[in-house]
Parts: C-alpha cells; structure tokens; sequence
C-alpha cells in the first residue's frame, strides 16, 4: 500500500527567519495521524534567511540526520564539534543521553534550504556521537545512494536503528530500485523536482508511505532529488 502524503498538507511554520514544512507532528503541530512511521519522527523542510539560525538547545535520545539541499548550515555542539554543512553533506548526530547544540546560516545573503531528520534510537542512554560526510553529486546521479545504515555500509553514517537512508537525483529514462523485506515500511521524500514512485506521481515536497510493498520503485524524474528511509515496522 502506498499512501501519498502531499506537501502542501504538512504542517507549517513560519516564524520569519525559518520557513518550517513538516511531514511529521513537531512543536506547535500535531495530527495524530502522522506521529510517526515505524521509527521515523521527524522529517522537517527548514529553510532559513541569511544570518538566522536555532540557537543552543538540547536533544537526548534521538538519531539527527541534517541533509543540505542547498546553501550552507553552520553546527556547533557541546561535543566540542564545529562545522559548514554544504550540499552533498550529510551530518548525524546521536543525541544519546544529551547533546546541546547550534545550527546558522552563516551567509549574509543567501537562504539555506535542508531536511531535518530524526530517527528514534534502538538503544538508549548512549554516549553522544558525530559524524559528518561527503557524498558527490556523482554517487547520486541515477542510483539511490545509501547514506545511513545500522552498520555503517558502503561508507554510510552509522545510526543506532535498523533502518537505512538513500538519497538519489534522477532525469529521464533514470531509474532505481531499493527492496523491501517483508514486514518492512519505507518512506520517500520528494525534496524537489517531479519523479514517479512505484507508478506514483510525485512532486516537490511530497512524502509517500509505504507498507506490504517489495520495493521502492522510482522512475521518471525530472530535476529529482529525493530521499528512501527502509525502516523496521516497531519501535
């Protein structure tokens, strides 16, 4: 079954320096028909002005994913990191048992526009963890590219949850394919562009849940860039 979540459905916010789309119940926003999907949480479509930013707050207990999709996000934390997240980044911070951190954008004239996510640990009170990596435009073009796995393959960031993340750009006659075991849920995230997903049509912005199905199809793509979450049914 796959059920289209459209984007101009999410949940939104708009506090002047961030422009908030969310996918999933967060802050201010609650529906409980979407809390969450298997263990995904969190999918936020954050874009924000030049010079704005969240300022120092805590987290525990959670897998963030920060993915660029354009401009530059500037990370500090009380783990002592420092870092410019670009496009093609893709950064993961175990919250654990407790994480303080601070993301801007440090131009002073152009937006930055990312996806937020978090993921709900299998394990918990662990100590915090960064990691942070490149993943060039080619390792994307036409393939579905993983990026977050359980076990750090294919060079992937490691999350501390049986689920794995790809990312892929697709044009044209490209196309890809993930497989989904049986009893597994996915999720696709359409970050811009159009592109079909198991027949689907789907354009910017759109989400799709998937349950009982035995891969995540996508084809058709026309300026795509999207994301795949394979994920375990329970928490």
């Amino acid at each position: 079954m796959l059920t289209l979540r459209p984007a101009g459905e999410r949940g939104h916010a708009n506090h002047g320096w961030l422009d908030s789309w969310h996918s999933f119940s967060f802050a201010d926003y609650r529906d409980p028909q979407h809390m969450h999907w298997g263990p995904l949480r969190v999918i936020n479509e954050d874009r924000v002005n030049p010079g704005g930013g969240f300022g120092t707050h805590g987290h525990e207990d959670m897998e963030i994913i920060t993915y660029v999709l354009d401009g530059e996000l500037e990370h500090r934390d009380s783990m002592g990191n420092g870092s410019i997240i670009r496009p093609g980044d893709a950064q993961r911070m175990s919250a654990g048992r407790g994480v303080r951190h601070s993301e801007f954008n440090p131009s002073k004239s152009a937006l930055v526009h990312f996806l937020q996510i978090w993921i709900i640990p299998d394990v918990r009170g662990l100590a915090p963890e960064y990691e942070q990596r490149n993943y060039a435009a080619a390792e994307r073009r036409g393939r579905l590219r993983q990026f977050a796995s359980p076990d750090g393959a294919e060079g992937s960031l490691r999350i501390h949850q049986d689920a794995r993340v790809y990312a892929g750009s697709f044009d044209g006659g490209e196309s890809a394919r993930v497989a989904l075991a049986a009893g597994r849920l996915g999720y696709v995230q359409l970050a811009r562009g159009n592109a079909h997903l198991n027949g689907t049509p789907l354009s910017a912005g759109d989400g799709a849940l998937l349950s009982s199905e035995s891969q995540v199809s996508i084809e058709r793509g026309q300026q795509a860039e999207l994301l795949v979450f394979d994920l375990p049914a329970t928490l």
